[in-house]
């Protein structure tokens, strides 16, 4: 009798990282849509306790303008509900944004070395802290300003205002967004700097040409009145005047570890 020949063994499947430890394209990938669809839910989870807070939030909102003497009206039936899902959409945007930086952190970090990975840190928490005084500086000293002058504005030509709620709800939407990422700017400078993709010494040149745009801005997102484009103009000239100053001091933090 022929002697039994074993079959040979079924080679084994490529593992799906190599010897160092590293995660091929594929399973970057997969965890790249894991990370998007936790985010994802978590936005849709948000956005559904939000309807169910979305009356008193709007109700918040709209008494703010009743304050100055504003009636508000809506103009359709559904116009209510899209207010209440705006609202939420926003909200839960606020509330996610920290679960969507650490979802991105968690992913970059294999690949970032300990410094870079400080950088990040920092440059994340400072982000959310700069949007935070945006928000409040819109809320506490820009809006109540803006209303109290359109209302005083509009009483002398003898009409009766009658503001439809959509109007008025992404009129203060569109702002708070807009001093979001304005206070961003110091953030954004440093990143593009500590890259070296900008330089501070293009920034310091630029002063004078960005006095006229900052002037320009604040023109175009204030009622037409002296005072209240100066109370924009100058935080935002500040902010610029700031990214300077912490792009210098970051550079310079920089160079000693460069060369150690």
């Amino acid at each position: 009798m022929r002697p039994t020949v074993k079959n040979p063994k079924t080679p084994a499947k490529p593992k799906a990282s190599n010897d160092a430890g590293e995660m091929g394209v594929t399973e970057h990938l997969r965890e790249l849509r894991n990370r998007v669809l936790i985010c994802l839910a978590a936005l849709i989870l948000c956005v559904g306790a939000g309807l169910c807070f979305a009356d008193s939030m709007v109700r918040v909102l709209l008494t703010i303008g009743e304050t100055y003497g504003y009636v508000f009206v809506y103009l359709s039936p559904q116009e209510m509900l899209l207010q209440y899902v705006s609202v939420s959409f926003v909200c839960a945007v606020c509330v996610t944004l920290p679960l969507i930086l650490y979802e991105v952190w968690a992913f970059l970090r294999p690949g970032l070395r300990r410094n870079e990975r400080v950088f990040y840190v920092l440059t994340m928490l400072s982000g959310l802290v700069c949007a935070a005084l945006g928000i409040l500086f819109a809320a506490k000293a820009l809006i109540p300003f803006m209303l109290r002058f359109l209302i005083t504005l509009s009483q002398n030509s003898g009409a009766k205002s009658s503001v439809s709620v959509q109007n008025y709800i992404s009129f203060l939407l569109t702002i708070f967004v807009i001093f979001a990422v304005i206070f961003e700017l110091p953030v954004v400078t440093v990143l593009l700097t500590q890259l070296g993709l900008l330089k501070i010494e293009w920034l310091k040149r630029a002063r004078k040409v960005m006095i006229v745009v900052i002037f320009f801005v604040a023109a175009v997102i204030t009622p037409p009145d002296i005072v209240s484009q100066i109370m924009v103009a100058v935080p935002l000239l500040g902010l610029y005047e700031l990214s300077i100053l912490v792009s210098a001091l970051a550079a310079r933090i920089r160079k000693p570890r460069e060369s150690s």
